[in-house]
């Protein structure tokens, strides 16, 4: 099997590893922004958002595009806002399954 396509899913998944850089992609597939704007979504400091988005550039998940002097990012990929939302459905299908599990041994005790 060629290797670069199990890398580069990894990489790309290893990219998406941290709570920040989900959430700034989620605030991004709904509206390009600059830093300043998704500090202030994430209420964060700009540091902090400056480096996930370097991390996601450097994975050419996001882009930036100059507009006067700052800079607006966006998705790479139109089908990173479908990702995002093929997981959240697995997260509630999770949720459900737990619920059910729940309710099950709440009625056997």
């Amino acid at each position: 099997m060629n290797q670069s396509i199990p890398n580069f899913k990894a990489d790309f998944y290893k990219a998406l590893a941290h709570p920040m850089r989900i959430r700034i992609l989620e605030i991004l597939s709904v509206e390009d922004k600059n830093v300043n704007e998704l500090q202030a979504l994430l209420e964060s400091e700009g540091s902090a958002v400056s480096q996930q988005l370097a991390v996601l550039r450097s994975k050419n998940v996001v882009y930036g595009k100059k507009d006067g002097t700052t800079v607006v990012y966006s998705l790479r990929d139109p089908l990173i806002k479908e990702l995002l939302s093929v997981t959240k459905q697995i997260f509630d299908n999770h949720l459900v399954d737990a619920i059910s599990l729940l309710e099950v041994m709440r009625k056997e005790s």
